[in-house]
């Protein structure tokens, strides 16, 4: 997300694109983006799940949070829960999102591990547009790192981790244009 902020601001977006980032939301209270988004004067809005009976319901509030800021576009950075087939609907054709491989490789959790405990030379990271399917969308984008042999799921994720901050930015953009 701050990568995301950052080259917004810095990629002049709301004069090339005509783009901005307009909200920060999250289910967490303490998540570290509100504080960024709060630094460059981006509203923030925190919904937190637990608040709610079920995901339908926690999904319909935030469907509603968001729509309150007319996105063009829904990226998702660090939001670590699945959205219900309605939510994904709403906003089918513009909603991004990074996974930490390279898809349809590892899609789920503990990507860095399988990869690793599956003798895989290279892993990466993905952007793609969201879809009902966990994890299965388009692929807009990928970037590669060696699996190297000391590696460990922590060490490994760091690397990709660094190549998320990379590409992820940069296909928004390319999306946006």
């Amino acid at each position: 997300m701050a990568a995301i902020v950052r080259s917004a601001e810095q990629d002049r977006w709301a004069t090339r694109l005509n783009a901005r980032v307009a909200a920060v939301v999250s289910n967490r209270a303490d998540a570290k983006g509100l504080a960024i988004a709060k630094e460059h004067g981006i509203a923030t809005v925190v919904l937190e799940h637990k608040s709610f009976a079920s995901r339908e319901e926690f999904d319909a509030a935030l469907q509603t949070e968001v729509d309150r800021f007319s996105p063009d576009l829904v990226v998702l950075a660090g939001f670590m829960r699945i959205l219900t087939p309605a939510f994904v609907a709403h906003y089918a054709g513009k909603m991004l999102n990074i996974h930490p491989s390279l898809l349809p490789a590892f899609p789920g959790l503990h990507t860095h591990q399988r990869a690793i405990d599956a003798g895989c030379r290279f892993a990466g990271a993905t952007v793609h547009q969201v879809t009902a399917e966990l994890d299965h969308g388009e692929i807009l984008a990928q970037a590669v790192v060696p699996v190297l042999p000391q590696d460990s799921a922590e060490t490994l994720a760091a690397r990709v981790l660094t190549q998320e901050h990379l590409i992820y930015p940069r296909a928004v953009a390319q999306f946006l244009a």
